[in-house]
Order: C-alpha cells, then sequence, then structure tokens
C-alpha cells in the first residue's frame, strides 16, 4: 500500500501547481486512467471475442487497484488529509450529511460525484437498450435455441441499468473510491462505444 500512496502522492505533487488541494483528488483520476490504458489491451481482445477469460481478466485485475484505494483512505495515512473541494477524500457520503446536510458544502460534493455517475450509467443504459434493438433477429444455431438468442438479446439491454448500482456503492465508500468508481466507468462506457464505432468502420 506504501507504493499506491506514493504514487498517488508523487502524482499530486505533479497536478498540484494548478489544481491546489483537489489535486489528489485529480491524481486518483489520472492514477485511474492510467490503470484502464495498461487494461486496454485485454479489453479489445475480450471486445473481439477471444476467450471468456479475457472479458473476466480485465475486471479481476481492477479489483486490488479498489482495495487499496479503499483502504489507503479508510485508515491512517497522509491522504486522509487531502480534499476535493470541501469534501475530505476519506469522508463518506453520511460524514457529508453531518458536516452540513444535504446542501452543504460537502454535500454538494458528493450529490456532483453521483450525478456524473448518473449520467454515465444512463449513457451506458441507452447504448444497451440501442444495441439490444438493432441486434439481428435470433438465428437458429446449434444447440441454443431461439428462444434463448432472444432471452440473450433482451438480457444485453438490462444488464447496462446494473450501473446504477454503482451509485449504492458510491455512497458508502470514501470519496476517493467513488472517484476511482466515475473514472473506470466513464472509462468502461467509453471505450467499449469506441472499439464498437471501430468494428462499425472496418466492415
Amino acid at each position: 500500500m506504501s507504493v499506491f500512496t506514493r504514487l498517488v502522492e508523487e502524482l499530486g505533487r505533479l497536478l498540484e501547481p494548478a489544481l491546489a488541494e483537489s489535486a489528489t483528488a485529480a491524481a486518483i483520476v489520472l492514477f485511474t486512467v492510467l490503470v484502464r490504458l495498461a487494461l486496454h489491451p485485454l479489453n479489445r481482445a475480450a471486445f473481439r471475442g477471444a476467450t471468456p477469460v479475457a472479458g473476466l481478466l480485465p475486471v479481476l485485475l481492477q479489483l486490488p487497484v479498489f482495495f487499496l484505494m479503499y483502504k489507503a483512505f479508510s485508515s491512517s495515512g497522509p491522504l486522509l488529509d487531502h480534499r476535493l473541494f470541501a469534501a475530505p477524500l476519506g469522508a463518506r457520503w453520511t460524514d457529508a450529511l453531518g458536516a452540513g446536510g444535504f446542501l452543504g458544502a460537502q454535500g454538494l460534493v458528493f450529490l456532483g460525484l453521483f450525478a456524473a455517475i448518473a449520467a454515465v450509467a444512463a449513457w451506458s443504459a441507452a447504448r444497451g437498450r440501442r444495441a439490444a434493438a438493432e441486434a439481428p433477429a435470433p438465428v437458429a444455431a446449434a444447440n441454443v435455441s431461439a428462444e434463448q438468442q432472444e432471452a440473450l438479446r433482451k438480457l444485453g439491454g438490462v444488464l447496462p441499468l446494473l450501473s446504477f448500482g454503482t451509485l449504492i456503492t458510491a455512497a458508502v465508500v470514501p470519496l476517493a473510491a467513488g472517484l476511482y468508481l466515475v473514472t473506470t466507468t466513464a472509462w468502461s462506457v467509453a471505450e467499449r462505444a469506441w472499439l464498437q464505432h471501430r468494428k462499425r468502420s472496418s466492415l
């Protein structure tokens, strides 16, 4: 964890001249982007349908990163003093409500985070519904009935709604972990949209 803490601190120092006290929050976003860039080849392989494991591996590799983020801002350490505007990066939504209420200075930071997560989830859900509507009609295939294919097509339209579950998670984890969640979720949706665009362009 000390290596992770030092990395975030160093990124924060680089950004501090431009972002002042919110530099560490920006460093978390930048760190998340770097992690997702490193995982992009795996996500690209998963999109091309290399193997089912290829799609699961990027998700599994992100879990330790989220755990480190959670631990670094849940226990005592040098990062707990840093803030995003008025809210400490180690604070939870309940802390913000106790410090000034729903529309207090800290509460507004969390409302902004929740709004960003909801916007990303809505974008993901809209893309999922559009993809489900544009999917070709079920075609008979070995071992897969037309009813099963139709059920899978409908499930593809429902799965993006699970992104809204990120709102619940962001409400109970430290603000720093919430920043990680919104950044990685936004990256996932944008990355998939880009890969789908490239696939259509190459046809």
